[in-house]
């Protein structure tokens, strides 16, 4: 299977790319822990059903040390007691981010109460940028249906 479309191969496309990884890039050395972000990334690629992006956070969290139990776990977070109250938080407000079609209210009250509960305000700014831009990636991705199972942790440096 091969994508519909070379993202990098397309000077128009290979520019927004390069801006929305850069855009990427900036929130690794935020304060933000990265097991969080790499939880929140997976939660969204699964409910966007971007197997990408799937493929490659599952990778990214192993190689930085993440369990099997813990990502096997993250589709069924709330009925897991191995994260943090801080991660489901974040993994909630994901959920709740991902999903702003399916609520008529977008991202509950609640759901930010929590988040800012455990988050200082660069780590949530951090954390909705981190959601933004991996929704922008699973969109991409799922639209030019882009192959899932060939990435190698760290292979876009």
């Amino acid at each position: 299977m091969d994508a519909r479309l070379n993202m990098y191969g397309s000077p128009i496309a290979s520019k927004v790319w390069k801006h929305i990884i850069a855009a990427s890039k900036v929130l690794e050395g935020s304060t933000l822990p990265a097991a969080t972000q790499e939880l929140v990334k997976l939660r969204a690629s699964q409910i966007n059903g971007c197997g990408f992006c799937t493929d490659m956070h599952t990778k990214d969290a192993t190689a930085a040390g993440e369990t099997a139990l813990r990502l096997n776990l993250v589709a069924a977070w709330r009925e897991a007691t191995v994260f943090t109250d801080a991660e489901r938080a974040a993994l909630e407000l994901a959920e709740q981010g991902t999903r702003i079609a399916d609520a008529a209210g977008g991202v509950t009250d609640e759901a930010w109460a929590n988040a800012a509960k455990h988050y200082d305000e660069e780590q949530l700014a951090a954390l909705v940028s981190t959601i933004a831009l991996i929704n922008a990636f699973n969109r991409g991705n799922v639209i030019i249906q882009q192959p899932a199972g060939d990435y190698q942790p760290g292979q876009f440096g």
